[in-house]
């Protein structure tokens, strides 16, 4: 978005007051043991009004964003910074062609320029009721929720089994290794450049911080859609499934058992990210996705199915004790899991799909 000086300050009051409400309604839920929408409306809907000096929609919305909160944890009184993102729905904001956009704020609606790619000037017709209004580094960004139409699910004649790893960030059942060697470097040159910036600390050195802010994960992020991209590729081309390790808590089981060198790079690691993009690209494509636990997959030979820590010799070799099969590591707990999807009693589509978004 490209405001200007004055309606950038009318947006950052309206940002600030939007969440000073949201922080009200939240401790008066939170007292008041009241977790609901109606609920806590009831409670502060008008104090609201009255207090920050909001429009009706914008008190609602602060009270949304509260109850989003509390749906997902009531124990604690969520707070939130004054320059979060806010919510806005279809009377909170209108798209206006030729590419300016329509905001209400505390001193009325503002008409203001903003800037989309070619590419997704065509989602325009797929916009959805909710936006968000994000403040980042002095720019202001419209976060626009669009819908895209599924493919229809199909029934997997096969599954591909996917091992995730730091060496190897994806390894697939086919024998297909994408290595995490680019992203290994990319990372070392990130964090040598930081520390060295760091112990300079002067302000040149301050202000070359704040550009290198965010290319790392940048990157990462950016590698792990191409990667999903590819094995949601070949799933559909061969009409598979995907199989999936649920690695959720893995640094905290990990944590005391590890060096401090490899929790850096565990710490670092955006498997969460890749899994989430295989998901939902694969149920664009109508693809199932099983997610496993992964236990002793690494340690168990896919021929004979013989289970062994001694036969994992190394991070890459595999080595069975019983039958003698030698097979990289990666690749053979990757066929650990197909063998899991391929054993599922419940391999329909819709049962097997497990989307976080």
């Amino acid at each position: 978005m490209l405001p200007s000086k004055g309606q950038a300050e009318d947006l950052l009051d309206t940002i600030r007051s939007m969440n000073f409400a949201s922080c009200f309604a939240a401790e008066v839920g939170f007292n008041h043991k009241v977790f609901g929408q109606i609920g806590i409306h009831k409670l502060c809907y008008r104090e609201i009004r009255k207090r920050f000096n909001l429009s009706a929609q914008m008190a609602v919305r602060t009270i949304g964003k509260v109850v989003a909160c509390f749906s997902r944890d009531k124990k604690i009184c969520p707070k939130f910074d004054p320059l979060g993102a806010i919510q806005l729905d279809n009377r909170l904001y209108h798209l206006a062609r030729p590419e300016k956009v329509s905001i209400l704020t505390l001193v009325g609606r503002l008409l203001i320029p903003f800037i989309i790619g070619d590419y997704f000037k065509s989602f325009f017709d797929r916009k959805t009721g909710q936006a968000d209004l994000v403040y980042q580094n002095g720019q202001f960004y419209l976060c626009i929720s669009i819908e895209f139409p599924e493919d229809s699910p199909i029934i997997p004649r096969d599954w591909i089994g996917v091992d995730f790893g730091l060496v190897n960030i994806a390894t697939d059942s086919s024998g297909e290794i994408f290595s995490g060697e680019r992203i290994g470097s990319n990372r070392k040159t990130r964090s040598t450049a930081r520390k060295q910036y760091q112990r300079r600390g002067t302000k040149n050195a301050k202000r070359r911080l704040k550009s290198l802010s965010g290319r790392q994960s940048r990157f990462q992020k950016q590698t792990n859609h191409c990667i999903s991209k590819r094995l949601v590729e070949k799933a559909k081309a061969q009409s598979s499934g995907i199989v999936l390790e649920d690695l959720k808590g893995i640094r905290s089981r990990l944590e005391g058992t590890v060096s401090k060198r490899l929790r850096s790079r565990l710490g670092n690691w955006g498997f969460a990210h890749l899994r989430f993009c295989i998901e939902y690209k694969a149920r664009l494509k109508g693809i199932p996705v099983l997610v496993v636990n992964p236990r002793n997959t690494s340690r168990t030979c896919s021929v004979c199915g013989h289970c062994e820590k001694a036969n994992r010799r190394s991070q890459a070799e595999f080595l069975c004790k019983k039958c003698n099969y030698s097979s990289n590591a990666d690749l053979n707990a990757a066929q650990n899991l197909r063998a899991l999807g391929l054993g599922c009693n419940k391999p329909a589509p819709k049962a097997a799909i497990s989307v976080s978004c």
